[in-house]
């Protein structure tokens, strides 16, 4: 599948590089989104699981939610539409924590940062690019290596994204579910949490999602309406069948570098 040009897809807003379908005048309007208390931020760098965590956290809930789009993908409307919602409104993002909408930080709403081996992030999001034909064209693994590591122009290197409190997808499921329930003041009993996890599994996701509606408004992905580009394989440790030995040295040593003052790195254990 050929993608379009560039120019024809990106454009740039405040130095970052945003698909179109993110417009100016949505981003624009972010700094005045009128934000509740009792809304939930799910924050990722892209292709971490976001979808996946959203579909759990449905579950938690006895209450109605609506799992929205990004904030960030739409037009001017998006922000009507949000406001319109009587739910209580789980809201993903990709967005830098400083473009974030301030009313998030002032009312304290509560923020779920969602983390993934990022050498598997980004196998995950070449193969993304490569199918999506709403995103610039990336012809090699090796090409999309070099930008996932510089996020010159393409996307938000990784190594700049967003550092809040966080959920790593590769821990153990029950423990994970049982500390959002905890974070987020919900009463859910250990069995109806274990019964959460047997539903959540990737395949399981991955099979009901093909089956969704092929409406955008009905995914988290608003980048495409192609099911099958939502959940890939979602395996631990695909990298391995990409990085070259070279390329594993070099992002090692770039990540260690970029991340020796992270106090989230340090908590973070993945299979390097």
């Amino acid at each position: 599948m050929s993608n379009s040009s560039e120019a024809e897809l990106l454009h740039t807003f405040k130095g970052i590089p945003f698909t179109t379908r993110s417009s100016p005048e949505l981003l624009k309007s972010l700094d005045t989104f009128d934000a509740r208390e009792d809304d939930v931020l799910l924050v990722s760098y892209p292709k971490s699981g976001t979808h996946w965590l959203a579909g759990v956290i449905t579950k938690l809930y006895n209450t109605q939610v609506t799992i929205t789009s990004p904030i960030e993908f739409g037009d001017i409307s998006k922000l009507e539409e949000l406001n319109k919602l009587s739910s209580k409104r789980i809201i993903p993002t990709h967005l830098d924590y400083n473009m974030l909408p301030p009313n998030f930080k002032n009312k304290k709403c509560k923020m779920i940062y969602i983390s993934r081996n990022p050498k598997d992030t980004a196998v995950s999001m070449f193969h993304y690019y490569r199918e999506n034909p709403n995103l610039p064209t990336v012809d090699t693994w090796t090409a999309f290596f070099d930008l996932f590591l510089k996020g010159n122009g393409k996307h938000k290197c990784f190594f700049l994204a967003v550092l809040v409190s966080f959920l790593c997808t590769e821990r153990d499921l029950p423990k994970v579910v049982k500390e959002i329930t905890l974070f987020l003041s919900l009463n859910v009993s250990d069995n109806d949490i274990q019964d959460i996890c047997e539903k959540s599994s990737f395949s399981e996701m991955k099979n009901d999602t093909e089956k969704e509606n092929s409406d955008p408004s009905h995914t988290v992905c608003a980048l495409t309406s192609n099911r099958k580009l939502i959940f890939r394989k979602g395996a631990v440790g695909d990298w391995k069948n990409h990085f070259t030995p070279k390329q594993n040295i070099r992002f090692e040593e770039i990540f260690n570098e970029k991340m020796k003052l992270s106090k989230m790195a340090k908590c973070l254990i993945y299979e390097f």
